[in-house]
């Protein structure tokens, strides 16, 4: 055999040996999805966990969001990558009214990153973290909006 069949059979198995090395890997990690770790609540419950337990409203939404379609009236609008940082107690940028005692309802554009941002706020040790889902659902059941 030549020299160039030799090392392009040689990098073919390569090749393969990482092709097939990587799926292998890719299953046995575990994966923590959010919202398995979250529930997810209708509107109607977000309404109504704000009006009997005094729940925080969080929009996780990045700020060009907001600010082009506005936010639930009364909720905090902190994009999921300051997430930590205000909900940090320990952080100087804390804002005090991410309090852990109280219930978080968290919501998005669809519902995604709210779960994302839901699992940060458990492993930062808030207890009752729920999931609204996206924006458009809650103003489509009736919430009020207001702008930014």
């Amino acid at each position: 055999m030549c020299r160039v069949a030799v090392v392009s059979r040689l990098a073919i198995l390569i090749l393969s040996f990482r092709r097939h090395h990587r799926h292998a890997n890719h299953r046995q990690r575990p994966v923590v999805r959010g919202p398995a770790a979250v529930p997810a609540i209708t509107p109607a419950e977000a309404a109504d966990l704000v009006k009997t337990k005094g729940a925080i409203i969080v929009d996780v939404r990045d700020g060009t969001e907001v600010a082009a379609s506005g936010k639930i009236q009364g909720a905090l609008a902190i994009s999921r990558g300051l997430l930590e940082f205000k909900a940090d107690p320990a952080a100087p940028t804390h804002d005090p009214a991410l309090n852990q005692d109280r219930p978080v309802i968290l919501y998005c554009g669809s519902g995604g990153r709210a779960a994302l941002a839901g699992k940060t706020l458990l492993d930062l040790g808030f207890s009752d973290v729920r999931n609204a889902g996206g924006f458009k659902d809650l103003v489509a059941a009736g919430l009020p909006t207001e702008p930014v």
